[in-house]
C-alpha cells in the first residue's frame, strides 16, 4: 500500500478511537463504542486480507495472518479494546517504519535534492539561463559562488575550491586551476569562474549518481523475503501455543490472548529498515549501494577478484627506469625524450615531460606518426622517440614494461620505462578484506602476465589471470568453484562492465571511471580510494548481522510472551501494550544499522 493510504488508514483508526472513548466513558455507550470498533476493525481486517493475498500472488509469503486472526479472536470474544490497540499498532507500525526508512534514508535523498537544474550559458558578453539539460558538450558556462556546477567540465579561469562532499564523501574543499576537471553536482567556492562543458546533463557524474540512487530506492531488498520465511515457522508456532492454551483452559479468550502479543510487526518492519540503513551508512561513506539484495550477498562474499589497471593502480603510467645503452647520459636521455614529445597529446608523452628535471630543449621539424613515435630535430640532431621498431631496426633487449625508446641520428641510444604505480592503500585493503573474511583474492587483468604477478605480488593477492578480454575475465568468473562463491569484481572501465554484470557483486570505482561501468555494477565508489571495497563489507556484514538479530528479538520476545499469556495472567488489552513495546524496540535496534561503529571505516 502506498505511504499516503498507511497514514491515513493510521489516523482513520486513531480518530474513530477516541470517538470510541468518548462514547465508552463520557456518553456511557459501551454498546455503540463496541460496535464501532467492531466495524473499525472487521473493515481493517478486510483490507488486511486483501493485501495479504496479492502478496501472496507475487510469490511472498504475508505475515498479516497473524494480525488478521489477533483481531478477529479478540473481536469474538469482545475485547474490542484489545483490538483497537491491535489496529492502532499495526497502522502505527506501517507509518512508523515510514518515517525510520525517510530518516535513514536521507544521505540518499539528499542527492536527489540538490540536482542541478539550471545553468548559466555564455555566448559573447551575454549570460542566458537554461535548463541544465539543454547544455551542450562545449558550451561556456559562468558557475557563480556558491552554486552547483551543472556538468562535468573543465575550468577555463581560476583558481576556486569546490565541496565534492555529496560526491565522494570528502568534506575537505578541494583546490582547482584553471585545465582541472569538476564534476557535476559540486559546490564552486566563492570564486566565479567559467567552465566548459565536457559532458551533457545526462552524461555528468550527477545524473549518473542519481540514477544510481532511483534504482536503490526502487528494488526491492532480498532479505524481506527471508523475513517472511521467519514468518512461516513463527506464524505456525503461535497458532499451536494458541491452540494449546484454547485446549487446555477450554476457553477462546485465551486463544485471543495469545495471538495479541504474536504480532508479525517485527518481521515486517525490522528487517526493511535495517537494510536501507545500511543503505544509508554506505552512502555517507562514498559507497552507493543500488539494492540490499547487494547488501546480503557482499556480505558473505567469499572471493574478491580486483581489475588492474585504474583499480588496484592509479591507471597513471608515470617515468620508472631510464636506460642508457649508447653515449648519453640518463638524464640527457630522459631530456631528449621529453623535448621531442613535449608538443604530443600522448599519456606518455605528458609522463616523458613531468619526469624530466632539465630545460626542455627547443624542437623543429616535428612529425608524430599516430602510435608510433616522434621525429624531431634537436640542436641540429635528428631525435626519434617512440616504439621500438620506429627507432631502430637494431635487434635491442626491450623490458617487460611499457616503454618509449630513443634514437639520435639513426643510432639507438635507450629507452625509458613506465609503469602504472601502485595505489597505496591497496596492499591495507586486501589486508581488511581477510579481516573481514574474504578467503581468496585474485586479479583479472588484460595486461601481460609478467607485469599482473609483480603488482599482484605486492600487495598480497592470491592468484593472477592476465592478458585477459572481456570474454576472458567472465570466463573466469563463471569457472571459480562452489566454495568460492559468491564472488565480488572490482573494476572501473567499461571493458569491465560484462564482468561487473556477470559477478554476484559487482562493484565500480566510479570516482573518476567511465559510466558503463558503474550502470553495470551493483555498488559503486564515488570516493577514489580502494579502501572503500573493504569499507562496503564491513557495512554489509554489519547491517545483515543487525537485520537478523532484530529480527530474532522480536520472535524470541514475543513467544515469552505468548508462552505467558498461556497462562492467562497478561490480559488481551496489557498484551496489545506489550507487542507495541515489543515493536518499539525492534525498530530501534534495526536503525542500529545506520551508525558508523567499525574502525574498519576510517
Amino acid at each position: 500500500m502506498g505511504k499516503l493510504q498507511e497514514y491515513k488508514r493510521f489516523w482513520f483508526v486513531v480518530s474513530l478511537g477516541v470517538i470510541a472513548l468518548g462514547l465508552q466513558f463520557l456518553a456511557h455507550q459501551a454498546g455503540l463504542a463496541q460496535l464501532l470498533v467492531s466495524a473499525l476493525g472487521i473493515c481493517l481486517a478486510l483490507l488486511m486480507f486483501v493485501d495479504m493475498v496479492k502478496t501472496l500472488r507475487s510469490g511472498k509469503f504475508g505475515v498479516d495472518l497473524l494480525a488478521i486472526t489477533a483481531v478477529v479472536a479478540t473481536l469474538a470474544v469482545g475485547e474490542y479494546w484489545a483490538a483497537l490497540i491491535v489496529l492502532l499498532m499495526l497502522t502505527g507500525g506501517d507509518a512508523l517504519e515510514d518515517f525510520a526508512a525517510r530518516r535513514a534514508n536521507s544521505e540518499l535523498q539528499t542527492l536527489l535534492d540538490q540536482s542541478p537544474q539550471t545553468a548559466h550559458v555564455v555566448e559573447g558578453e551575454t549570460v542566458t539561463d537554461v535548463a541544465v539539460n539543454t547544455v551542450t558538450v562545449g558550451a561556456r558556462l559562468l558557475v557563480k559562488p556558491g552554486e552547483v556546477m551543472p556538468v562535468d567540465g573543465t575550468l577555463i579561469t581560476g583558481p576556486t575550491t569546490v565541496n565534492e562532499a555529496s560526491l565522494t564523501g570528502e568534506a575537505r574543499p578541494i583546490e582547482k586551476a584553471i585545465g582541472d576537471t569538476v564534476m557535476s553536482g559540486s559546490i564552486n567556492g566563492e570564486a566565479a569562474v567559467y567552465l566548459r562543458a565536457d559532458q551533457t546533463a545526462e552524461n555528468s557524474q550527477y545524473q549518473n549518481i542519481v540514477r544510481l540512487v532511483k534504482q536503490a530506492e526502487a528494488q526491492p531488498a532480498k532479505f524481506v523475503r527471508m523475513a517472511d520465511r521467519y514468518a512461516v515457522p513463527f506464524t505456525i508456532l503461535a497458532y499451536i501455543i494458541a491452540g494449546i492454551a484454547w485446549a487446555i483452559s477450554q476457553t477462546p479468550v485465551r486463544f485471543a490472548e495469545v495471538l495479541v502479543v504474536a504480532s508479525p510487526c517485527p518481521l515486517i518492519l525490522a528487517a526493511p529498515i535495517a537494510l536501507i540503513s545500511g543503505m544509508s551508512r554506505a552512502s555517507r561513506n562514498g559507497i552507493i549501494v543500488k539494492t540490499g539484495t547487494t547488501l546480503e550477498k557482499l556480505a558473505q562474499v567469499k572471493t574478491v577478484a580486483f581489475d588492474k589497471t585504474g583499480t588496484i593502480t592509479q591507471g597513471k603510467l608515470v617515468v620508472d627506469q631510464v636506460v642508457p645503452q649508447g653515449s648519453q647520459s640518463a638524464d640527457r636521455l630522459l631530456q631528449l625524450a621529453a623535448s621531442a614529445e613535449q608538443h604530443s597529446s600522448h599519456v606518455l608523452a605528458q609522463s616523458l615531460v613531468a619526469a624530466n628535471r632539465l630545460p626542455l630543449l627547443t624542437a623543429t621539424n616535428v612529425t608524430e606518426t599516430t602510435a608510433q613515435g616522434v621525429v624531431a630535430t634537436i640542436n641540429g640532431q635528428q631525435v626519434r622517440a617512440g616504439k621500438a621498431a620506429f627507432v631502430t631496426s637494431e635487434s635491442i633487449t626491450k623490458p617487460d614494461q611499457t616503454a618509449v625508446y630513443v634514437a639520435v641520428d639513426d643510432v639507438y641510444q635507450g629507452y625509458v620505462s613506465f609503469n602504472d604505480r601502485v595505489r597505496p592503500e591497496a596492499a591495507t585493503t586486501m589486508t581488511r578484506l581477510r579481516q573481514a573474511g574474504v578467503a581468496h583474492l585474485m586479479m583479472i587483468s588484460g595486461d601481460r602476465q609478467p607485469i599482473a604477478e609483480q603488482i599482484a605480488q605486492e600487495v598480497g593477492l592470491d592468484q593472477v589471470h592476465a592478458e585477459c578480454l572481456p570474454a576472458g575475465k567472465i570466463a573466469v568468473l563463471d569457472q571459480l568453484a562452489a566454495n568460492q562463491r559468491p564472488v565480488a569484481m572490482v573494476g572501473d572501465g567499461i571493458n569491465d562492465a560484462p564482468s561487473l554484470a556477470t559477478a554476484d557483486v559487482g562493484i565500480a570505482m566510479g570516482a573518476h571511471g567511465a559510466t558503463a561501468a558503474s550502470e553495470s555494477a551493483d555498488a559503486v565508489v564515488l570516493k577514489d580510494d580502494l579502501t572503500r571495497v573493504s569499507t562496503a563489507r564491513v557495512i554489509a556484514q554489519d547491517t545483515m548481522r543487525v537485520a537478523r538479530q532484530s529480527v530474532l528479538i522480536g520472535i524470541f520476545i514475543c513467544t515469552g510472551l505468548m508462552l505467558i499469556a498461556t497462562t492467562g495472567i497478561i490480559p488481551a488489552i496489557i498484551g496489545a501494550v506489550f507487542q507495541e513495546v515489543v515493536d518499539t524496540v525492534t525498530i530501534l535496534y534495526a536503525l542500529r544499522a545506520r551508525s558508523d561503529r567499525s574502525s574498519l571505516e576510517s
